[in-house]
């Protein structure tokens, strides 16, 4: 009988054991396994955000390895350096809004115009600069004015800016862009679209009225701004010493682009006194450089120190490119220019994301979605595009 009973009592506890073995099994199972990708990389990246959202300005930008942080600072507003060498009149930086535009879009840039100075710059008064390859009108110029207090420029842009390069075969060029418009490349057929994107790309910071300003924002008719700052871009980047800001990152239409990698890939092979040594490169390329994932910032907004595109390094970038004839031959942009320059040439830390500029341009819309900064902004955070499976800001984070 007393066998029989620590046979029992043995089976029970083996039982017991290996119940409680499976149980604890089955519960680090379930545990350990991982989320969702999207969920855990979304977590992980809005941590990222909160030191874009509450950077201090009085340090260098911060590297990946910051980002670990879990006890960022509780107010959204950006803390800037008391040294920061400012117009002591006016507070302000010696920077400009540059807008390129044609006397046709009065009615779009003055509906841009009322955000702008709604949500920044009627507290700054900062100048605008208006360029066009044709003159403006008088009818344009006054109804500009009127959306705002601050100066307003108005310039031509100079025939040599705006004009085909000896070097480039114009027939070729003509039937190349009917060969994209058959393919539905957008902007395939427009000659204009050239023509702007060369001049974006390699020649607006020499205009007589941009060559006095230190810094610019770049601003688009029809484009939308839907929050309050209560800070200033501008001293961030002079005190930051930012060299580039975006708020949008996209991958760019391949087909526009066929031969632009392969040149870019000859200009660091002959000037590579010009690569920064702490570079974005794997930012626009999943390896190494031998190839280009099509990532650009979106520069229908950007806010830039104008030394970069005036160093000799984005010269020499722009006149190797430029001499392929990429820009009429191909459809080549400004936003993959100045990007793949920009993480080529710059170091990581001088570029910068601002969370906090809560901007539209198109289908595409940037919506800060931290809740102390809904409360400054009357965007949909479900139209924030920042997350979409497309969207080339996640990658430039964790890089």
């Amino acid at each position: 009988m007393r066998t029989h009973s620590l046979c029992l009592l043995l089976i029970a506890f083996i039982l017991g054991f290996l119940s409680r073995s499976f149980l604890e099994w089955s519960h680090q199972r379930t545990s350990s396994a991982p989320s969702t990708l999207s969920s855990t990389q979304h977590q992980a990246l809005q941590q990222k955000l909160r030191h874009h959202r509450r950077p201090s300005f009085n340090q260098s930008a911060p590297d990946s390895s910051s980002f670990t942080s879990n006890n960022p600072p509780d107010n959204d507003k950006p803390v800037l350096d008391v040294d920061v060498n400012v117009d002591v009149a006016t507070n302000r930086v010696n920077a400009a809004f540059v807008v390129l535009l044609q006397n046709k879009d009065l009615h779009e840039m003055r509906k841009t115009m009322r955000q702008l100075e709604q949500t920044f710059n009627s507290r700054h008064g900062y100048p605008y600069i208006f360029l066009n390859n044709v003159p403006f009108t008088d009818h344009f110029k006054t109804h500009i004015q009127a959306m705002t207090k601050a100066k307003v420029h108005f310039g031509l842009i100079p025939r040599e800016h705006w004009s085909y390069p000896s070097f480039v075969n114009q027939t070729q060029a003509a039937i190349n862009r009917e060969d994209m418009k058959a393919r539905k490349v957008p902007y395939g057929e427009s000659e204009s679209y050239r023509h702007m994107c060369r001049y974006e790309s390699g020649f607006f910071f020499r205009h007589e009225l941009v060559q006095q300003f230190d810094y610019y924002w770049r601003v688009e008719p029809g484009v939308s701004f839907s929050c309050d700052l209560d800070f200033d871009p501008f001293l961030v980047m002079k005190s930051r010493n930012l060299k580039y800001g975006f708020t949008i990152a996209l991958p760019e239409y391949v087909g526009t682009i066929p031969t632009l990698w392969d040149t870019v890939k000859q200009f660091k092979e002959q000037h590579p006194e010009h690569i920064a040594a702490k570079n974005s490169l794997n930012w626009i390329s999943y390896d190494h450089g031998d190839t280009y994932n099509n990532c650009h910032f979106w520069s229908n907004f950007e806010i830039a120190d104008l030394s970069f595109f005036r160093s000799k390094a984005y010269l020499d970038f722009f006149e190797m490119l430029d001499k392929t004839g990429g820009f009429f031959y191909e459809r080549w942009g400004d936003a993959p220019i100045h990007s793949i320059a920009a993480a080529l040439l710059l170091q990581r830390k001088d570029i910068h994301f601002f969370n906090e500029i809560g901007y539209r341009h198109g289908i595409y819309e940037h919506c800060p979605e931290s809740p102390a900064l809904q409360l400054k902004c009357s965007c949909d955070p479900a139209d924030n595009v920042d997350w979409k499976q497309y969207s080339c800001l996640r990658r430039f984070l964790e890089t």
